[in-house]
């Protein structure tokens, strides 16, 4: 059974967005985005017992959200001792403005 049409089809983007949403989905929260935002700004390598001091959450809430940007290729890390201090991956910024220009594009339909 068809739907009756108000308006001329629109024709649906047929291109598959799965690493765009994947990136995405791996920012689309507030304490990441504020790690991100940290780690964007800073000069040198954030230790996480920054982030635990600094975000009202308990160290392996915080120890999820970087290992989640980690996967995602977002932050690296480097252990030294007991600490593990973070930076933001070099296409960092890259990546995101290209996966959300990627929605935007005017062939993004094609």
């Amino acid at each position: 059974m068809s739907m009756q049409r108000c308006c001329p089809q629109a024709k649906v983007s047929d291109r598959d967005f799965e690493p765009e949403a994947v990136l995405l989905k791996a920012i689309a929260d507030p304490h990441r985005l504020t790690i991100l935002a940290t780690l964007a700004q800073a000069t040198d390598d954030v230790c996480v017992c920054d982030f635990t001091g600094g975000l009202p959450l308990n160290q392996p809430t915080v120890s999820h959200h970087l290992r989640v940007l980690r996967d995602a290729q977002l932050v690296t890390s480097e252990r030294r001792g007991t600490w593990v201090y973070y930076r933001i991956a070099p296409e960092a910024a890259a990546r995101i403005q290209g996966a959300i220009g990627s929605v935007f594009r005017q062939n993004a339909l094609a």
